[in-house]
């Protein structure tokens, strides 16, 4: 029998009917744990830019340099946390470890008084994510087999995305019992939503330490060096066009001040928010599974292309309900980008480097977070509140051209 006619005969339908109910438990695990963490983060997080700017008058070029610097912190420690899992060969503590610091920094927002003291807490949070990432990713990675990566990062990115729904579904109410339909964010109600958000932490640490299983390491046993060269061709090119479209890709935080700018009070950026999650959830599972059938290439393009649209418009935007439509538009470009990016990571690279790899590709786009976030803040605060986002959709539209020139050398395990 030929290799043809086996391929006939056996067409391997779970590649195109998934049976999501068989994902291993570690798929499992993670997706709970960030579902819990969400719900913590995003009550907070989502309304961390209205209490700098509301309470405490920090104006855009701060905010953007305290958004910059909380993504950059956490860079080099992304490297080495992927690194490290690679060469100890175990994934899980590392990640808990990432996930228990950034619970244990939540409390300290409610202390906070000034700019100095969010950025050092914000800053601490993003070391404990940087910890996480690589090790957390490279265990999903290492759980499913390469046909079903996809649908794995998906459901993980919709668990994520359930989890932010939930918690600013928690933050509207409390917003709306406490203050209704001020158009400001007041201390104590920022104060309350710190203190609710402490229980899905604790609940998202020890859902991983309860929850998940180390998975033995295939493949070469040396250290891994932290290096392009060593992660191969493809894996360098993937970063330079990753990097030019991350640093028009400021800070999200600038688009819920754009939001707040244009109108919307409070509540109703929690609610615009909520769409924008929902939209997210919904598409973030069957984006992924789709780009294990048709290609992740095709699916980021078109994400990115999507963004750069929603970008235009926000810089555009005369009404506070224009920015809420387009927010909602813009969970399709997460929806079908983000976690598709991040299964493409595996699919170019060596087994054995792909902590490593991880680790390097949110270490780049780490770095690149600082002055994206740092070039919008200035952006706006020199040529007004259109500028970052028309900026942020020049990019995304070179990258996404750049995407589609480039033929990558397809590997055994691709789906490029």
């Amino acid at each position: 029998m030929t290799a043809k006619q086996s391929e006939t005969r056996n067409p391997e339908p779970v590649n195109h009917r998934p049976a999501w109910r068989s994902l291993p438990r570690n798929v499992w695990a993670v997706s709970l744990t960030s579902f819990f963490m969400d719900i913590s983060s995003e009550m907070v997080l989502n309304i961390l830019p209205l209490f700098l700017s509301n309470v405490l008058g920090v104006k855009t070029n701060i905010i953007g340099l305290i958004e910059g610097v909380a993504e950059a912190t956490a860079s080099l420690l992304k490297v080495f946390s992927g690194w490290l899992s690679d060469k100890l060969r175990a994934r899980k503590w590392l990640a808990v470890a990432g996930y228990g610091l950034s619970a244990l920094s939540k409390p300290f927002f409610y202390v906070a008084n000034s700019w100095g003291v969010v950025a050092g807490v914000r800053w601490a949070d993003r070391v404990g994510k940087g910890i996480r990432t690589a090790p957390r990713d490279a265990l999903v990675a290492d759980s499913i087999d390469e046909r079903h990566r996809g649908l794995a990062f998906g459901l993980h990115r919709a668990a994520d995305t359930g989890g932010a729904v939930l918690g600013l579904l928690i933050a509207l109410v409390v917003v709306w019992i406490a203050q209704r339909s001020n158009a400001l964010l007041g201390r104590s109600t920022f104060q309350l939503v710190v203190l609710i958000s402490l229980v899905p932490a604790f609940l998202a640490v020890l859902s991983l330490a309860l929850g998940a299983r180390d998975v033995p390491v295939k493949g070469k046993h040396e250290a891994p060096k932290v290096s392009f060269r060593g992660l191969g061709r493809s894996f360098a090119i993937f970063m330079v066009i990753v990097g030019i479209f991350d640093l028009g890709n400021s800070s999200d935080a600038f688009l819920i001040l754009r939001a707040n700018e244009r109108g919307l009070n409070v509540v109703q950026v929690l609610a615009m928010l909520i769409t924008f999650n929902v939209v997210y959830t919904l598409l973030s599972t069957p984006a992924g599974s789709l780009s294990d059938r048709i290609g992740r290439r095709k699916l980021i393009i078109g994400g990115w292309l999507i963004y750069a649209l929603i970008y235009f418009g926000f810089a555009l935007a005369g009404a506070g309900w224009h920015v809420w439509v387009l927010y909602a538009i813009y969970g399709a470009y997460y929806g079908l980008a983000y976690g598709t990016t991040k299964a493409m990571v595996a699919d170019i690279v060596p087994e054995h480097l792909r902590g490593t790899a991880y680790g390097t590709y949110n270490a780049v786009l780490g770095i690149l977070d600082f002055p994206a976030s740092l070039i919008a803040g200035l952006l706006w605060e020199v040529f007004g509140p259109a500028a970052p986002f028309l900026f942020g959709g020049l990019l995304a539209l070179i990258a996404a051209v750049m995407m589609a020139a480039w033929k990558p050398r397809r590997s055994v395990n691709a789906a490029q």
